[in-house]
């Protein structure tokens, strides 16, 4: 029986995010696709499949927010699961992103093991 490993999207402006993200998620045993902006992003996602999505809220090109949208439009991911990685505390970027399909969040900075157990719930 083949075992199917979980893909999870980083999209990250902050080349250290992503790298630190990266190598943890694969110690976890998650394959990862990686964009460095929600263009980039959207454009990944349009040629792989994700069973998560981690997006930063504020970076160059396209934004987390639009990207979260755009991505809500395609038939392949409107229903994967959207975790937004943010240092807002505001709750009016928060309502926004909930409105356009954010699923959740993650507050920067995190930790690993915050991290772990929030993909495992969402994933479960």
């Amino acid at each position: 029986m083949e075992i199917h490993m979980k893909t999870v999207m980083v999209v990250d402006d902050s080349r250290a995010v992503r790298e630190s993200l990266k190598f943890f998620l694969k110690e976890e045993g998650y394959s990862v696709l990686e964009g460095q902006n929600g263009q980039e992003g959207l454009e990944v996602l349009s040629e792989n499949d994700a069973d998560l999505i981690l997006t930063d809220v504020n970076m160059p090109v396209m934004d987390g927010l639009t990207m979260i949208s755009e991505v809500r439009k395609t038939e392949k991911h409107k229903f994967t699961p959207i975790l937004v990685l943010t240092t807002e505390s505001q709750q009016s970027v928060m309502e926004k992103g909930r409105e356009l399909g954010a699923t959740g969040w993650i507050v920067k900075p995190f930790n690993n093991e915050k991290v772990s157990k929030v993909l495992k719930k969402v994933l479960a």
